[in-house]
């Protein structure tokens, strides 16, 4: 009687994917980015489940998951399931979410990001996010400040706008970019990029500015205060919607919202 021999398996080896080209992740994210271009452009939750052949719920759990969603009941969901997921796994923080929300478990996973796929938080680089949820970020952080304008939540509206155009008063173009030190935390110093030069800002130049803020309109940098760096901080505060500039001014800064990325 013959024996068995034993196949050696090549590296790699294994059932063949019925579909090698399918990416679930690709998908997902290519469905996201999708979504988030057409929510950007209005269009309801319905309308965009409509078009991508999508029902709302998911559509909703895709934006959840871009970052670009906000509703009081998902805030609410999301940070009562970040509570239990501290000291509990998946399941079982969706199921304690959902108790003490008095929602079905499928509510609360339709109100959380998407677990697999691509899905970046608020502390996610730039670069990493979709062109929506970047500009939904700048948004929500000038939302807290104004409902709360302590430093903390100004930082985080200039931390936002790293690597936006701005404009000086006489029209120059220039961008700001916010270094991290060696422990990973971002510096309080400002670089100033305009073309080949590049100069430092300090925060409590920037701080100092903002208290010396007066009256809607004003005519110049200086107005501001005699600060370093003033003329930057003035295209900033323009670009922020802090102050406003006179109409001479706003032909060569132009006007924030008219102004793409």
């Amino acid at each position: 009687m013959e024996e068995k021999r034993n196949k050696v398996r090549k590296p790699g080896g294994g059932r063949k994917k019925l579909k090698p080209e399918y990416d679930a992740g690709k998908n997902l994210k290519e469905q996201m980015e999708s979504a988030v271009a057409l929510y950007d452009s209005k269009m309801s939750l319905q309308a965009i489940g409509e078009e991508l052949g999508l029902n709302p719920i998911k559509v909703r759990k895709l934006l959840i998951t871009a970052d670009v969603y906000e509703s009081e009941v998902a805030e609410k969901v999301q940070a009562t399931f970040q509570e239990y997921s501290e000291t509990q796994d998946y399941k079982t923080a969706i199921l304690s979410t959902a108790n003490d929300l008095q929602l079905s478990k499928a509510s609360v996973t339709s109100y959380l990001p998407y677990k697999k796929g691509v899905y970046f938080p608020n502390t996610a680089e730039k670069e990493k996010i979709s062109v929506g949820a970047e500009r939904q970020r700048r948004y929500r952080a000038m939302k807290r400040w104004r409902t709360n304008p302590t430093e903390e939540n100004f930082w985080g509206v200039v931390l936002a706008y790293a690597g936006v155009k701005f404009k000086t008063y006489s029209g120059l173009p220039f961008s700001y970019e916010i270094q991290k030190g060696r422990n990973g935390e971002y510096t309080k110093e400002l670089w100033i990029d305009r073309r080949e030069k590049s100069k430092s800002l300090a925060w409590s130049s920037v701080l100092l500015a903002l208290k010396n803020i007066k009256g809607e309109v004003v005519d110049r940098p200086k107005a501001l205060g005699d600060i370093r760096g003033v003329t930057y901080i003035y295209g900033m505060f323009y670009r922020f919607g802090l102050i406003d500039v006179p109409d001479e001014v706003k032909e060569k800064m132009g006007h924030p919202k008219d102004r793409k990325k």
